[in-house]
């Protein structure tokens, strides 16, 4: 199994959870590469096996929040999914947001934005930052049960 993580961290947090998911992959021999946002490859998104999409969460303390760095994340998305906008279709992806109070609708927004470009969400979480080993570890075991079906 191949998997990519692509992440928008604004104060790094968010990428501390995407090379804590790799390592967690990697221990369990499964192949994973991370990219920034602004720095991913296409042509590895397309021959993985698993897209995971990941940012943080943006807004007031308990009201208003939405995925951190959504234009970079729109943008993204469009480009994975190319012209004809199915690049992503039938991609297995799984999404993950960072928070420090509350994620408050984060998930569900990043979910919806993965599926808007084609991507197939199979799995999701919301870590908050002080617990980012555990929840990479939750997700990761998320993902892998989904493979072994």
């Amino acid at each position: 199994m191949d998997v990519v993580v692509v992440y928008e961290s604004k104060t790094g947090t968010t990428r501390r959870a995407a090379l804590a998911m790799g390592d967690e992959l990697f221990t369990r021999g499964i192949r994973c590469t991370t990219y920034p946002a602004s720095g991913v490859d296409p042509a590895a998104v397309a021959a993985a096996d698993l897209l995971i999409v990941g940012t943080w969460t943006d807004g007031l303390f308990a009201v208003g929040q939405r995925p951190g760095g959504r234009k970079r994340l729109a943008q993204m998305l469009n480009t994975l999914a190319g012209p004809d906008g199915d690049g992503l279709k039938g991609k297995k992806c799984a999404v993950y947001c960072t928070y420090a109070v509350t994620p408050g609708g984060t998930l569900r927004k990043l979910d919806d934005m993965v599926a808007g470009a084609g991507g197939d969400v199979v799995a999701g979480l919301a870590m908050r930052r002080d617990t980012i080993a555990d929840g990479a570890q939750r997700l990761v075991g998320a993902i892998a049960d989904l493979s072994s079906v």
